[in-house]
């Protein structure tokens, strides 16, 4: 499990635990397989470029075998196409993707789960790209956040 989005992981098995089998399950552990493929993204342990086009094509392979609801389905496909880019903003901007539509489909729990994933991803960026100004970013962003959650 990469460091920076340990904590999304380990709250989506709990969810997937907690659900009886279906397509509600189907969805949730492949919100788990993408979350994983974005976090193979991150620095500073990113994998390598073979490795990641090797994990996203055995993601497509298995996210064809699952029993998803249409929309999530294409949702999901929109998030791999970005993953292909491998590059971190890549996976944020898929994290992000996921973040703002799966409530519907998943429950909130769920994208809660994403959206701190979403959170450690950009956090992750900001920390590769200028280690002094992280917590003014921190700051700003959970400020977007409050004000989303309020309906501002």
């Amino acid at each position: 499990m990469a460091e920076q989005l340990g904590p999304a992981e380990a709250s989506l098995i709990q969810v997937l635990g907690a659900t009886s089998r279906g397509p509600k399950r189907n969805g949730l552990f492949a919100l788990w397989l993408v979350v994983r493929a974005c976090a193979g993204l991150l620095p500073p342990d990113a994998l390598s470029a073979r490795a990641h086009r090797r994990r996203l094509e055995s993601l497509i392979r298995r996210l064809s075998s699952l029993s998803l609801h249409p929309a999530l389905r294409r949702l999901l496909v929109t998030c791999v196409r970005n993953l292909n880019a491998a590059t971190p903003a890549a996976a944020a901007e898929a994290l992000d993707q996921l973040a703002a539509s799966v409530n519907d489909h998943l429950g909130p729990e769920a994208a809660a789960a994403l959206l701190a994933a979403s959170h450690a991803a950009r956090d992750a960026i900001d920390q590769l790209e200028s280690p002094g100004e992280s917590g003014a970013k921190a700051r700003e962003r959970a400020e977007r956040v409050a004000g989303v959650r309020a309906g501002v």
